[in-house]
């Protein structure tokens, strides 16, 4: 007898549930399981909920007559009234917890993971063959570039160079309220995303779940063909103009030349091999800049590939890492993503952003929020699950390193070369937040004062003998002597202490 396939939210594309060596046959049937629990886990975003079950929904209709939808309290609930006492078998899932599960139910086998290009085993070799060196993105990156043969011409890197960052820091330009790029492409919601709201609605008012931010228009792909038709709409309309501005903000455009394809990948609805083939494909019929092409393989290939690998090699305590000493608790204002409270206009936007879409790019999660963070010493382990919450591709294996090793530094530089703390000058520079707003960036103390500046300051004080010994850091910290006015910048910055500015 054909043994059922159960898939989780995030294994939702054909690569999951199509008939392969030691997977699942041609016409299993296929289990999907809508597990409240998860919902009252943890404060999830709303828009986050949202689509995450309208994903859910989307790909059972899909199924059809083979998919066993069921909805229950729990996963356990949900397999036993899905499947009985028959056994399944699932992929590897992508959180710990989830893993811990289904390998303690006797029923289930775990099948190899999808979604990735590296196995785990071949990372192993790879991190453990490092010795004291640091596992850096860039020597893993030109390993894949090599094993999966992604812009490389005669067994060397297209255009000469692996590495064309410094081709993709442009500041926006001048006096520009949006990119002269075309706007992302966007899903139409239908019934079932009205069913999901309704739920969720239901649900919220009965005060069996609680959510942070807002909901709607959802914005991102949910179902299999909506992927497809972002990831051709971003190839041909957008990655053209991607690598230039990708290090870039704009207060009046959160979505700039960014290819919001994280989300739909994160679902397992698009496979990461397909979106740089179709990356490097553009490249190759010139339709594409080398560097926008790299820098999105760069993304995709080599730092998403490298999180979910460092998820796994690092082990459980990876969690608990806190080289720099940070204990404080995140202040109620940026728990409820409550921008009105702020007075730096790019956390205000940053955080608004948040709010209303549950996603923002990566420079502003690294620069303006990760970047506050760090320095106003709040605890990692609450940041990183604050990441996990709010993000709508957000996960446990993407926020984990992505938070504890490159955002707050916490592992003490065992995945990064120094902290990702920076002034308002670096804000003012990639933006155009500063104009309009109250405070300076060039002002270190005073009324005026950029609270990324002086917050960085007193970073780099507070921290001084671990950053003298990086050579990376060292400049700043000799900076400290040479700096007039500092222990009025210290008053100053310890004066707001956890307040917004």
């Amino acid at each position: 007898m054909t043994r059922p396939h159960w898939v989780f939210a995030d294994q939702l594309g054909p690569h999951f549930t199509d008939p392969s060596e030691h997977g699942p046959a041609e016409h299993a049937e296929i289990v999907l399981i809508e597990a409240r629990s998860v919902l009252r886990r943890r404060r999830f975003h709303r828009a986050k909920a949202h689509l995450v079950l309208s994903a859910l929904r989307h790909r059972a209709a899909e199924l059809g007559d083979r998919a066993r939808y069921v909805q229950a309290d729990t996963y356990r609930q949900g397999l036993r009234a899905a499947v009985g006492r028959r056994r399944v078998t699932v992929r590897h899932p992508t959180s710990r917890a989830a893993l811990g599960l289904v390998e303690r139910l006797p029923q289930v086998e775990v099948l190899a993971p999808r979604g990735f290009l590296v196995d785990h085993a071949d990372f192993r070799r790879w991190a453990d063959g490092r010795g004291e060196r640091r596992l850096l993105l860039e020597d893993f990156y030109r390993a894949v570039r090599r094993q999966e043969h992604l812009l490389l011409d005669g067994g060397e890197p297209a255009g000469g160079r692996w590495n064309l960052d410094h081709e993709n820091r442009e500041p926006p330009p001048r006096g520009a309220a949006a990119l002269p790029v075309e706007p992302p492409w966007w899903p139409e919601e239908d019934d079932i995303d009205a069913e999901v709201r309704a739920d969720l609605d239901r649900w919220e008012k009965a005060g069996e779940v609680s959510f942070v931010g807002r909901d709607g228009p959802r914005r991102f792909a949910a179902t299999r063909a909506e992927a497809e038709q972002a990831l051709e709409h971003f190839v041909t309309a957008r990655l053209p103009h991607f690598g230039r501005w990708e290090d870039a903000m704009l207060h009046d455009d959160p979505w700039m030349a960014h290819s919001l394809l994280s989300v739909p990948l994160n679902l397992g609805l698009l496979d990461p091999g397909e979106c740089v083939r179709r990356a490097e494909r553009a490249y190759r019929d010139g339709a594409a800049p080398l560097n926008s092409v790299e820098g999105l393989v760069r993304q995709i290939a080599g730092w998403r590939e490298y999180v979910w690998q460092l998820y796994w090699y690092l082990g459980e305590e990876y969690r608990g890492r806190n080289a720099l000493g940070h204990h404080a608790p995140l202040p109620d204002w940026f728990a409820e993503l409550d921008a009105g409270a702020v007075g730096a206009r790019c956390l205000a936007r940053t955080l608004a952003e948040v709010r209303d879409l549950g996603w923002v790019h990566h420079v502003p999660r690294l620069m303006v929020l990760g970047n506050w963070a760090l320095q106003h010493g709040w605890d990692p382990r609450a940041v990183t699950d604050w990441f996990h919450r709010c993000f709508v591709d957000g996960y446990d294996w993407v926020m984990l390193p992505n938070v504890v090793g490159m955002s707050q530094y916490a592992d003490g530089g065992l995945i990064t070369t120094k902290p990702y703390a920076a002034g308002g000058a670096y804000l003012h520079r990639m933006g155009d937040f500063c104009g309009p707003c109250r405070y300076r960036p060039t002002e270190r103390t005073g009324e005026r004062a950029c609270p990324f500046t002086t917050g960085y300051w007193a970073f780099v004080h507070r921290h001084r003998d671990r950053l003298a010994a990086n050579h990376r850091t060292a400049r700043a910290t000799a900076g400290l002597a040479r700096l007039t006015g500092l222990p009025e910048l210290l008053a100053t910055e310890h004066s707001r202490g956890q307040d917004p500015p």
